[in-house]
């Protein structure tokens, strides 16, 4: 894979997503406006989303993710808020449904938004008319999770991935676990950093996940500085390194279109894209 380009000013990202429409890409970080949109060349189209108490401002941006009808949903650790907007930067809905601290989502294709609240240990399934700006429904459909934060949907199976953050005993600063939900939420299979460490050598530590068009689940390991594909859920997990040179501190994934994969990399504050 090669990189097509990083692109500067973004300071300490948290988030990205593509809009498989358009090929733009969101990208939420801890700038003076938070969100920015950059077109497929890699120009900034778009800035918004200062911080502050206003309708469209955003404490601290933690995820982001591009609905199939157009907007740009933000989860917000400030207020532990989901909010959302159009591409032109207009809030059109914030959800405050008794959230925790709401950390990672993902849209499916229907545009319902699927998001973890790390410290309620849960998952939610959030469905909303953007346009109308109006929130039909937040469900509660996992719990006892284990402080939950990076998760992606599958957009062929609804098979949905979720990020574990496991509490440290002792001295390191603890480990990850990888969950597999089928659409029906049964646990369909998990992977903890031991486990993998029994696929490879180092420790492995997981920050984001995404799927490929072929419903393989591919992860971010900062600890190894690489993107790792886990495979498929019903042959979880193989083990194969797709990058492994070049990223200091991957925190973000997504899928283009065209099926690049982008990463965004908080150790240098830039976005990379790979062909396929």
């Amino acid at each position: 894979r090669v990189s097509l380009g990083g692109w500067g000013s973004l300071v300490n990202p948290t988030g990205v997503a593509a809009c498989r429409r358009s090929g733009r890409l969101a990208v939420a970080h801890d700038g003076k406006k938070r969100i920015h949109i950059f077109g497929p060349s890699g120009s900034c189209l778009q800035r918004f989303g200062e911080r502050g108490d206003a309708g469209n401002d955003i404490k601290y941006p933690l995820d982001v993710t591009v609905t199939s009808d157009g907007h740009v949903v933000v989860t917000d650790g400030g207020d532990s808020s989901v909010k959302a907007f159009d591409f032109e930067g207009r809030g059109v809905l914030a959800v405050r449904e008794g959230f925790c601290l709401p950390w990672g989502l993902d849209a499916t294709p229907e545009s319902e938004v699927i998001l973890t609240d790390s410290e309620a240990g849960a998952l939610y399934r959030l469905t909303a008319d953007f346009k109308k700006g109006k929130l039909k429904k937040c469900q509660m459909i996992r719990s006892q999770l284990i402080s939950p934060r990076g998760v992606a949907v599958s957009q062929t199976s609804g098979t949905i991935v979720v990020i574990e953050h496991l509490k440290a005993q002792g001295p390191n600063n603890g480990s990850t676990r990888v969950k597999i939900f089928s659409a029906e939420m049964d646990l369909i299979g998990q992977m903890d950093s031991f486990g993998l460490n029994l696929l490879f050598p180092s420790k492995v530590h997981t920050t984001a996940v995404a799927f490929d068009k072929e419903g393989r689940v591919i992860v971010t390991d900062v600890c190894n500085q690489a993107v790792i594909c886990l495979g498929k859920p019903e042959e979880f997990p193989i083990f194969n390194p797709l990058i492994s040179h070049g990223l200091s501190y991957p925190v973000g994934l997504t899928y283009m279109a065209n099926n690049s994969l982008v990463v965004l990399d908080s150790g240098d504050h830039s976005v990379k894209i790979y062909s396929s």
